[in-house]
């Protein structure tokens, strides 16, 4: 199965595509959405959609697991991540992939084994599990650290037929 990790955000929009056979875990290519330099925050949407679609007709996963909404402290930047969420929703929508939800809370628990863990540790975490050369940027190391998480959850979830 390919799985999709993505995390969300309206400046920097983090994809991993991992593969899971199993309990094996493979990793397929990561990297980020950027648009810092974009003021119009319409096109950061278009472009976040856009840089997804990308991505999916390319690396064609089979699942998106998308990080879910964290509780703010600023009403607007809860907003504008929520709005940037729902640009990933719909790029793998169109595709007519399925779109499973996981907390920053349930994706750290799942990688790192404790729910309030760094960035740096889900980094170091995510480049050991995939065995990678190098620590990816933290927004890819999110992305790919919920893939992993779904990629955890699908394997202990036992088959009921």
């Amino acid at each position: 199965m390919r799985i999709i990790g993505i995390d969300p955000g309206s400046r920097v929009t983090g994809y991993g595509v991992i593969t899971c056979r199993g309990s094996e875990i493979g990793f397929i290519t990561c990297g980020t959405i950027r648009m810092e330099t974009e003021t119009d925050f319409s096109r950061r949407l278009f472009m976040i959609f856009e840089g997804l679609a990308k991505v999916i007709e390319q690396y064609r996963p089979e699942v998106a697991a998308v990080e879910d909404l964290f509780v703010a402290h600023n009403p607007r930047s809860a907003l504008k991540l929520g709005q940037a969420r729902g640009a990933a929703v719909v790029a793998a929508r169109q595709k007519q992939i399925p779109v499973v939800d996981y907390t920053p809370r349930k994706v750290k628990q799942s990688v790192v084994g404790y729910g309030q863990a760094e960035k740096s540790q889900v980094q170091e975490m995510v480049r050991v599990l995939l065995e990678l050369s190098a620590l990816p940027t933290s927004d890819a190391a999110d992305a790919l650290a919920v893939a992993i998480c779904h990629a955890n959850h699908v394997h202990a979830t036992p088959f009921v037929g």
